[in-house]
């Protein structure tokens, strides 16, 4: 456990996450996802115009990380965007017959880019030609959308193409904080479940989001999908645990062995201790762990039945060091000088 990829999987099994899919573009998480126990679905990532520039380091990427696959994590492709890969490279990663991710409709400026090659992107010089259309309508006139698809954020939708995305079963990767954090917007949530969307809850990256607190993205999701209807009851508490467990566990087709604690799926779960919260009494055990949790509140999260984190059982201050050096070693000298400026004192210097 020596670099950033060990420090980011400790935080969501800290934060009691016991799953996740992970866009990775140098398949890092996969190392990290094994090394300590946290069941992962790990996208490998695509970028480009040509399939016979991109193909061949998608699968020089795949040979590096597929020693580290097991039951537990398996690999997908991700294709990254519709402005970033033409159809023919969405074409190829489609025909590996793996899970797919992609990020779709994520803002304004993207849709603009895609429609006409206008507005603020246009400039930007490694972006494929414009096809005329949206990122969903795209992918549809492909024949590239179906069950095996996941996409990411879908803010900037209609309505015709959320019964697109609905009736080619795509799942929805729902990233409110991340929306917000970089001001795309808060995406059509009721809107997809209305259609019978299967939609999952994301924290995207730590270069959008502020953490791997999965509590807090909860929260944002209740809080945003409330603005975006202006009415209290739009989203409960109840919903929101709904789309982070089974809601989720249905986005990356996984649903018959996690979820839900059933007999005959896998002993995926969290203890989390409301001690101490001001969520009391907890009349609504539910709001008390939405509203209330928080990953200095996790006691265990376990994948498998097996504990894959207690309280107090990572190092973090190894962990955090290690990172910081894996991220110096990445810049240069004047670089690392203004991050360690940056971060301050370490927390032994506190």
């Amino acid at each position: 456990m020596s670099t950033s990829r060990s420090l980011g999987t400790a935080q969501l099994l800290g934060s009691g996450v016991t799953t996740v899919g992970d866009c990775s573009y140098s398949g890092a998480a996969a190392v990290a996802a094994e090394e300590l126990g946290l069941r992962a679905i790990v996208y490998l990532e695509v970028f480009g115009a040509d399939p016979g520039e991109a193909m061949p380091h998608f699968e020089s990427m795949r040979a590096r990380v597929e020693p580290f696959a097991s039951e537990r994590v398996t690999l997908g492709v991700s294709p990254h965007a519709p402005y970033s890969i033409s159809p023919e490279v969405y074409r190829a990663c489609n025909e590996l017959g793996l899970p797919l991710a992609t990020h779709i409709s994520e803002s304004d400026s993207e849709v603009k880019y895609l429609r006409d090659g206008g507005g603020p992107w246009s400039p930007i010089p490694w972006l494929v030609d414009p096809p005329g259309t949206t990122g969903t309508r795209l992918l549809a006139r492909e024949g590239l959308l179906g069950s095996h698809v996941l996409a990411a954020h879908c803010v900037v939708v209609d309505r015709e193409e959320i019964g697109i995305l609905a009736e080619h079963d795509v799942a929805v990767a729902h990233c409110p904080r991340s929306n917000a954090y970089v001001g795309c917007g808060i995406a059509p949530l009721k809107e997809f479940r209305d259609a019978g969307l299967r939609v999952g809850v994301g924290t995207d990256g730590v270069s959008s989001t502020p953490s791997h607190d999965f509590f807090d993205e909860l929260r944002t999701t209740v809080m945003a999908a409330r603005a975006r209807e202006r009415r209290p009851d739009a989203l409960t508490a109840t919903d929101a645990l709904e789309l982070a467990t089974m809601g989720s566990a249905r986005a990356l087709n996984l649903d018959r062995e996690i979820g839900s604690l059933v007999p005959g799926k896998r002993a995926d779960m969290q203890i989390v201790s409301l001690e101490g919260s001001h969520w009391l009494p907890w009349e609504d055990p539910v709001a008390a762990l939405i509203f209330g949790g928080a990953p200095e509140r996790v006691v265990a999260t376990y994948v498998d039945g097996e504990p894959r984190y207690e309280k107090g059982g990572f190092e973090w201050h190894e962990l955090t060091a290690a990172a910081h050096s894996a991220r110096r070693a990445m810049l240069g000298p004047a670089e690392a000088a203004a991050l360690a400026v940056a971060a301050g004192p370490s927390p032994r210097e506190r």
